[in-house]
C-alpha cells in the first residue's frame, strides 16, 4: 500500500507543476498586478518600486515565474501584492472551508447511497419513482436559491419562536465558549452551509449510486450467487455494495476538490471566513498573488481528493494496487 501511495504523489508532482504554470501565466495575462498602486495618489514611486523589485516584474515573465515558484515553494505563496504575508489568512480561511467540505461530502455520501440502493433495488416502484423525484428536484434547484431558502425559514423561525435552532450567518458566536460549548456552537453556525452544499450532490450522487447498482445487481456472477441460494440482502451487502461504490469514489474524490474551491456562493450568503471570503477578497483588492494561491490550494485539494479516490479503489479492490 505505500508504494501504491507513493506512485500516485509522484503522478501528482507533474500535475501540479503544470497548473502552476496554467495558474500563473494565466493570471499574469491579466495586466500590471501593480496597476492599482500606480493609480492610488497616496502610493509613492519609491513603494512602488520597491514592489517591482521584491516582485521582480521588471524580469521577463519566465523568470518572475521562477521566483514565485520558488517563494510558494519555500515561503508559502510569499507575499501579497500589497507586501502582506499570505500564508496567515489563506491557511486559516482553508481550514475553514475544509471543515465545511468535508461535513458536507461525508453527509452527502451517508443519505445518497442508501437512497441509491434502495432506488435500485426497488426499480420502477412508487418508492423508485420518489426518490428519482427527489434527485431531480435537487439537480433542478440552484445552490444559491436552496441556501436563501434556508436562511429565509429558520430567520423566520427565529422569529415567531425565540429559539435558536440554527444560526443563518457566521462561524461562530462571540461568546462560544470552550471545549464541546464550542464545537456545538459551529456545529449550529455550519449546519445550514452544510446542508446547502450537501444538497446537490445528494441529488448527483444517489443517481450514480442507483445507475451502478442496477448495473451491478443484474451481472452473471451476482445470478450465480443467487442461484447456489445465497440471501438478497448477502448479495446486496458483500458482493454487489462494494463493486457499485467503485465509481461513486471517482465522483466523490473529484468533487472534492471541486467543492472546496467552488463553496464560494455558499460562503457568501452564509458569512463565512472561508476560502470563499479569501477569493472574494483578493478579487476586489485585485491582488493577483492571492488569487494565486487560491487558485493553487484548489488545485491541490483537488489532487487529494484523486489520491483519496485511488486509496478508496485499493480498498475495495485490491486488483487496483499496481
Amino acid at each position: 500500500m505505500l508504494r501504491f501511495i507513493l506512485k500516485r504523489l509522484l503522478y501528482g508532482i507533474p500535475v501540479i507543476f503544470l497548473a502552476s504554470l496554467v495558474v500563473f501565466f494565466g493570471i499574469s495575462a491579466i495586466g500590471d498586478p501593480l496597476a492599482q498602486l500606480r493609480r492610488s495618489p497616496n502610493v509613492s514611486q519609491e513603494t512602488i518600486q520597491s514592489l517591482v523589485q521584491a516582485k521582480h516584474l521588471d524580469e521577463p515573465i519566465i523568470v518572475q515565474y521562477w521566483y514565485w515558484l520558488v517563494d510558494a515553494l519555500t515561503n508559502a505563496f510569499g507575499t501579497t501584492t500589497f507586501g502582506t504575508e499570505i500564508w496567515p489568512e489563506l491557511s486559516r480561511a482553508a481550514v475553514n472551508t475544509l471543515q465545511l467540505v468535508i461535513a458536507a461530502e461525508a453527509l452527502a455520501l451517508l443519505v445518497a447511497i442508501p437512497i441509491g440502493v434502495i432506488s435500485a433495488r426497488k426499480q420502477y416502484s412508487i418508492t423508485d419513482y420518489s426518490l428519482t423525484g427527489i434527485s431531480f428536484l435537487g439537480y433542478s434547484i440552484p445552490i444559491f436559491w436552496f441556501a436563501l431558502i434556508l436562511q429565509v425559514i429558520f430567520t423566520n423561525l427565529f422569529l415567531a419562536t425565540g429559539v435558536r435552532v440554527f444560526y443563518t450567518t457566521g462561524l461562530s458566536s462571540i461568546d462560544a465558549g470552550d471545549g464541546l460549548l464550542f464545537l456545538l456552537d459551529r456545529l449550529q453556525h455550519l449546519a445550514l452551509p452544510i446542508l446547502a452544499l450537501a444538497f446537490y450532490n445528494v441529488a448527483a450522487y444517489s443517481r450514480y449510486m442507483r445507475s451502478e447498482m442496477l448495473e451491478v445487481l443484474g451481472s452473471q456472477y451476482l445470478q450465480t450467487a443467487r442461484a447456489k441460494g445465497v440471501a438478497e440482502k448477502q448479495v446486496v451487502r458483500r458482493h454487489a455494495l462494494r463493486n457499485a461504490l467503485v465509481p461513486i469514489v471517482t465522483v466523490a474524490g473529484l468533487n472534492l476538490g471541486i467543492t472546496f474551491g467552488g463553496s464560494i456562493v455558499v460562503e457568501t450568503i452564509f458569512s463565512l471566513d472561508g476560502m470563499g471570503l479569501f477569493f472574494i477578497e483578493a478579487l476586489n483588492d485585485r491582488d493577483v498573488y492571492s488569487l494565486m494561491a487560491f487558485l493553487m490550494t484548489t488545485a491541490v485539494m483537488i489532487l487529494i481528493g484523486n489520491l483519496l479516490a485511488d486509496l478508496s479503489y485499493g480498498f475495495l479492490d485490491p486488483r487496483s494496487r499496481t
